[in-house]
Parts: structure tokens; C-alpha cells; sequence
């Protein structure tokens, strides 16, 4: 088996601890909470690991809606989609994720911009 970017940050509990630690710094955000009003968070929390597993070759298949139809209703401001993606760089690499993986995960995340936005 080829050695994947899930592995080599160290699979599931990398992500997940990636993942709490990204959404503390969104919730933290004023700017940012009237995204997350009425929102599950312990479902939306398991779509962004199952996301993040599949975007970095982890044995998951992201089942979650088509990014645009999941954020449309959201009217997403291209400043608020670029500070979630600052949080989601810091919770990578404050979680030990090398730089060359990060790059390659926020390479992922940038594609999804322009359908997140509606655009």
C-alpha cells in the first residue's frame, strides 16, 4: 500500500484532533457564528473528518451533499470562506501537519471555493 497523506499525519485520530481544533477557532469567531446557527455540530464535525479523510487518501469516500447545494442556502462571503480556510491551515500545521501536506490539503479546500460561493 502506497503511503498516503492520511497516514502520514497518522490517520483518524490526526484528523479528528485537526478537526476539533478547527472548529474551535470558527466558533471562536464572532464573524463567523451566524454560519453555524442551528447546525448540528456532531454531525457537521463528522462530515469535515470524513472530508478531510477523503480529501488526504484515507479509506473514506466523502458522502456529504455536493459542496453547493450544501452551502448555498448560506450566502458565503468570499472574506469568510478565506478566514475559514486560514483556520483550517493553523489547525494543520499547529497538529504537526508537514508543510508540503498542508499545501496539498488547502489546494483541495481552494477548488471547492468557487461552488461553496455559489460562483
Amino acid at each position: 500500500m502506497s503511503q498516503t497523506i492520511y497516514n502520514e499525519i497518522g490517520g483518524r485520530d490526526a484528523v479528528e484532533a485537526v478537526v476539533d481544533d478547527f472548529y474551535d477557532q470558527v466558533l471562536d469567531d464572532e464573524q463567523l457564528l451566524p454560519y453555524f446557527e442551528d447546525t448540528d455540530m456532531s454531525e457537521l464535525r463528522a462530515h469535515q473528518v470524513q472530508f478531510i479523510s477523503a480529501v488526504t487518501g484515507g479509506p473514506v469516500e466523502y458522502t456529504g451533499e455536493e459542496m453547493r447545494a450544501a452551502h448555498d442556502h448560506l450566502d458565503i462571503a468570499e472574506e469568510d470562506f478565506d478566514t475559514v480556510g486560514r483556520y483550517l491551515q493553523t489547525a494543520l500545521e499547529e497538529n504537526g501537519v508537514d508543510e508540503e501536506d498542508v499545501e496539498a490539503i488547502m489546494a483541495e479546500v481552494v477548488a471547492l471555493k468557487e461552488p461553496v460561493l455559489g460562483r
